[in-house]
């Protein structure tokens, strides 16, 4: 059974095929990975899985419902959240209130009641502002609980946009490159948070360089290049695909390749190179 379903996917801008005649599918509760060099599509691919951008060709479907060519809002309340490459915080807000603007989407208070503040609706602000307190506990923003959010480190509001994709609730969340920019004790975290999330049932897709995160979070692992499938499987399969080490390495890689002692040993040390 599939989450979501991506047939023939296709993305061009002029005459350049950002992502071409892509195929694939994502079971619930799987650690998803979208790997590839820079310029493979990698990123816009998640912008046509959250509707930021409208595909050129090809189907979306997400929990048995076509998605192709919804708004962004329509696929976040389907239950699709994301996070951003370059943060995407709102620097006037608390942080706590930066959360609390992903549990609005699910939230059905019209004018009439929030001008009026209707007792229903202040009883609903508070519940919202516990929950979005308890997201933050759970990404380990228990010490942030009342700072304002341009007082807070970079890998603190890395998880800040976690928390808050958290707080729409969703089915399936797309991290991209959640790993940019953190230390490796922040790295390490961040693999046990991952892990955590999948714990409570969300299915993740990862865009990530960081190879050691990848190889031991995902479950799944698409490589792409030059917006086409380059290959597709377990980190073990694509750990020792010679085609993924010439994308990464460049040139001809192949199983007797002087490169290294075996195509493992050249992944590794692909590995390094994009730490």
């Amino acid at each position: 059974m599939s989450l979501l379903s991506v047939e023939g996917l296709g993305k061009k801008f002029g005459g350049v095929s950002a992502v071409d005649d892509l195929s694939f599918d994502i079971r619930p509760g799987a650690v998803y990975s979208i790997i590839g060099p820079n310029g493979a599509g990698k990123t816009t691919l998640l912008n046509l899985l959250t509707g930021v951008y409208q595909p050129s060709s090809g189907r979306i479907v997400f929990d048995g419902h076509d998605m192709t060519g919804r708004a962004p809002y329509e696929y976040a309340r389907q239950g699709i959240a994301r996070t951003f490459q370059n943060l995407q915080v709102f620097f006037n807000m608390s942080a706590l209130e930066n959360v609390m603007v992903g549990r609005y989407l699910q939230e059905r208070s019209g004018l009439a009641r929030a001008l009026l503040r209707a007792p229903g609706l202040v009883r609903a602000e508070q519940a919202c502002r516990n929950e979005a307190a308890e997201l933050m506990r759970f990404v380990g923003l228990q010490d942030y609980l009342s700072a304002a959010s341009d007082a807070m480190p970079y890998g603190a509001l890395k998880r800040l946009e976690i928390a808050r994709a958290l707080a729409t609730r969703p089915k399936m969340m797309l991290l991209d490159e959640p790993a940019a920019g953190l230390n490796p004790t922040e790295a390490l975290e961040l693999d046990d948070l991952i892990g955590r999330l999948t714990g409570r049932g969300i299915t993740v897709v990862l865009v990530e360089h960081n190879m050691r995160l990848v190889m031991g979070v995902s479950d799944h692992i698409l490589v792409l290049d030059y917006g086409r499938k380059l290959a597709e499987g377990s980190a073990q399969a694509v750990r020792n695909d010679p085609k993924v080490i010439a994308a990464y390495l460049g040139g001809e890689v192949s199983p007797d390749s002087t490169y290294g002692e075996t195509v493992a040993g050249a992944v590794a040390q692909a590995v390094e190179m994009h730490r």
